[in-house]
């Protein structure tokens, strides 16, 4: 049995572009991609915060160190400039590679700088 677990994310990055005419994809700085284990053209899920949206697209490599969260296409018109956005990868497992699989979660400030990383979430207080 196949399993798809969370990869690495990009947790509450701030939108610093939308680019409607844009051949499509999401430009996000080459070193949180790095760091979050995303590989330029692998499918991404991203989460808007701010306007509830959910997508799919494809991560494009920005330029490193710029901070740079850029939702190209069609959509530009789900996530708007300044939009807190949560971007995600997924990878298949199986159950051995489960148990010991353990996700890269970035943790960013309002300018997409790192602040740290974690291979866990948190626990949810009831």
């Amino acid at each position: 049995m196949q399993l798809t677990l969370l990869k690495g994310k990009i947790h509450r990055a701030t939108v610093t572009h939308a680019e409607l005419h844009y051949e499509g994809s999401c430009a996000i700085d080459g070193r949180l991609l790095d760091i979050a284990g995303i590989r330029e053209y692998e499918r991404i899920d991203i989460y808007d915060v701010t306007s509830g949206e959910r997508y799919s697209t494809y991560a494009i490599r920005g330029e490193e160190g710029s901070g740079v969260i850029s939702v190209n296409g069609a959509a530009a018109h789900k996530s708007q400039v300044g939009n807190l956005v949560i971007i995600c990868a997924y990878v298949q497992c199986d159950e051995a590679e489960a148990a010991a699989h353990k996700p890269v979660c970035v943790y960013v400030d309002r300018e997409n700088r790192l602040t740290h990383t974690n291979h866990s979430m948190p626990k949810q207080a009831a």
